[in-house]
């Protein structure tokens, strides 16, 4: 995620033991509609009294009606409205202590108004597409399987050259067979054409700092500043004022997507809230949703103003059946959960345990980390170091990615693509897939001294995403003297190592064909003129694209780079000892995970100039060299040495029986 200045709240909450607060365990809050009543109910333990108003409209007018909610059970209110109330929007208003605080939608809201201060009355079943019931989700075998690829909606389609109508809308996902001038496919068909498994969207819940009543101006923002969790953001359909077509068009987006073989993650931002004070959750709760230093204080690990606190039992409960509901409504199929660090372990657990129980191939990962420090003691968050007590959930390897190409917030340092050096033994842990293995010395590593993941398939490796500096920005930035072709060369090696380790793969959008930020390294809300994805690259940068496509295929045809357990791995990945600051080579033996291949060589060289390495006697096969691919052999490779050229890697296979 990004660093973003927005609402905070300087006052201090009271000393309260939010322990003595009432839980509600059922899954009813919000409203459930129905021809003939609607029941709303809001959990709001310490109000003394709560008013609902009933709008014709999303936004502006007055109430035409009001009603007063009775106090049931648990710290939860309810009324029950008699008659045919679909299409109605509808506010609540807490008195506490003396005094009403503002009208808000309630935080289950499913549908709302034009930017979202209004909650609307919704038949969900009304919202579906035609053939929704028959919507399944894409084959997926195992985890290991999966190739991830980031984008932000509006990116994806916006720059003229996508040849896509429908152009920022989820509906830029439903257009099939768009092309670019040089006719080269965009959108869909290019993903399709690329041949990742899992389309990962920037948030795409409704956030708040896009007005969604005038989109004329074009404002940007990725949207982590979350203001209704369980309503599809409005700026990307064709009309945000109408509460059901954003639902309606996310769910043909989602579809569309499953038809072409794509799985689709949602990022979910539940760490911390766009607004504070004014937030749905403080108007209803004061204090309760948020996590407080020793004094009374916000803390703030998600350096946005504040942070969730969800080891609380109703944060829990709503961050899980938050995430459910977008897997049970929408048919999502992975989440991507914002600074997870800032979680507690017991709630993301329970989340994951919820989702593999609607179905067990949901994959949920997130980075384990977070922007600042936190009251909650570390041995309890959903941190990094503690992978091993997640269950089925992947963490991303920051180690792979700096290793590779340079510190993050150091845009002049060296990656191991670049020359850096002290970089190799922080590669073999990516490749490893972050978990033990005895090749490796992890008092070199970079950001940990052990390793900590369980399994290969709880990492995600990756050498770039929507945060920072595109790859590509930060090869010329780090390199400002290396021509294009050095660093194509930097930028090509960088994505060999991602997608020939184990693990799971990640790749940033337009990477595949050097996209670019124009240098801007934290773009959240730059324009789109900055953000776009420029789909006239894919042509002029064809080689790149085609080589990262190749990648992609090598390994989803060959199951010894996605060992799916890490026995498996330990068992049958060597790595070769070079003692040099600029090549890392390893073999996978013994048909890896039933791969056609027996052994496989890989040979990694960041150095500027040629490597002269010895090679086991026998008949090898060239699959990769000097960034070219051909899985039935580019040349057979006889001698006791081999030379691998600067900056790029080879591939040896051996067919032989034992």
């Amino acid at each position: 995620m990004t660093i973003m200045v927005l609402n905070s709240c300087d006052k201090k909450v009271a000393t309260i033991d939010f322990n003595d607060y009432p839980v509600y365990t059922e899954n009813d809050l919000g409203h459930s509609y129905s021809p003939d009543f609607t029941v709303i109910k809001v959990w709001a333990p310490t109000a003394s009294d709560i008013a609902v108003r009933i709008y014709k409209e999303g936004n502006g007018g007055s109430p035409i009606e009001s009603h007063t909610m009775s106090l049931e059970t648990a710290g939860v209110w309810l009324v029950r409205l008699e008659g045919d109330y679909i299409g109605k929007y509808y506010t609540v208003s807490t008195k506490i202590d003396g005094k009403w605080l503002a009208e808000v939608a309630e935080p289950y809201a499913r549908a709302v108004g034009a930017n979202g201060n209004r909650a609307m009355i919704i038949d969900l079943d009304k919202t579906n597409p035609e053939d929704w019931a028959a919507d399944s989700r894409p084959n997926q075998t195992n985890y290991n399987d999966i190739i991830i690829y980031e984008s932000h909606i509006r990116d994806l389609s916006i720059h003229a050259s996508s040849g896509i109508a429908n152009k920022g809308k989820y509906k830029a996902f439903t257009e099939l067979g768009t092309v670019n001038a040089s006719g080269q496919p965009t959108g869909v068909d290019h993903l399709v054409e690329l041949g990742v498994t899992h389309l990962h969207l920037l948030p795409a819940f409704d956030f708040r700092s896009i007005d969604e009543t005038q989109l004329e101006l074009n404002k940007y923002n990725w949207g982590y500043d979350p203001q209704n969790y369980n309503v599809p953001e409005g700026s990307y359909s064709s009309n945000p004022a109408d509460g059901p077509v954003r639902i309606k068009e996310f769910k043909e987006m989602v579809m569309a997507l499953h038809k072409s073989g794509i799985r689709v993650v949602m990022d979910a931002v539940y760490n911390h809230t766009g607004f504070t004070e004014e937030s749905n959750f403080n108007q209803l709760v004061p204090g309760y949703y948020y996590r407080q230093n020793a004094d009374g204080s916000l803390s703030d690990a998600a350096a946005c103003g504040n942070e969730t606190a969800s080891e609380r039992p109703m944060v829990r409960n709503f961050i899980v059946q938050s995430m459910e509901y977008w897997a049970k409504e929408y048919h999502i199929d992975g989440f991507r959960v914002d600074l997870m660090g800032i979680h507690d372990i017991e709630t993301m657990n329970a989340a994951s345990a919820a989702l593999k129980k609607i179905d067990p191939t949901i994959f949920v990962y997130g980075e384990g980390w977070t922007a600042g420090g936190s009251p909650l003691p570390d041995s309890l968050r959903a941190l990094k170091a503690n992978t091993a007590e997640l269950n089925s959930i992947g963490v991303f390897s920051d180690e792979m990615r700096d290793a590779l190409k340079g510190q993050w917030n150091d845009e002049k340092d060296l990656g191991f693509v670049s020359g850096g050096l002290g970089k190799t033994e922080s590669i073999k842990f990516g490749i490893a897939a972050a978990v033990a293995h005895p090749d490796i010395d992890y008092a070199k590593v970079n950001y940990t001294n052990k390793p900590w993941a369980r399994e290969p398939w709880q990492t995600i490796n990756y050498v770039s995403c929507h945060d920072n500096h595109t790859l590509w920005d930060k090869l010329k930035l780090a390199n400002p003297t290396a021509d294009k072709a050095t660093l194509i060369r930097m930028n090509n090696l960088a994505q060999t190592i991602v997608f020939t380790s184990q693990g799971i793969p990640f790749l940033h959008s337009g990477a595949e064909f050097l996209r670019s930020k124009k240098g801007v390294e934290n773009s959240y809300q730059s324009p789109d003129s900055i953000n776009q994805t420029n789909w006239e690259l894919k042509s002029k940068n064809k080689e790149v694209f085609e080589y990262t496509k190749s990648l992609i295929q090598l390994r989803k045809n060959h199951p010894a780079f996605r060992m799916t357990d890490a026995d498996m791995l330990r068992d049958n990945l060597k790595f070769i000892d070079t003692k040099d600051e600029h090549f890392v080579a390893f073999s996978l033996i013994n048909n890896a995970n039933g791969d056609a291949w027996k052994e496989i060589l890989v040979f990694h060289n960041a150095s500027a100039v040629d490597n002269n390495v010895a090679i086991p006697a026998g008949d090898w096969t060239v699959v990769l060299e000097d960034h070219k691919i051909n899985e039935s052999g580019i040349r057979q490779a006889k001698g006791a040495k081999l030379t691998i050229a600067p900056i790029s890697t080879t591939i040896l296979v051996s067919l032989r029986a034992e």
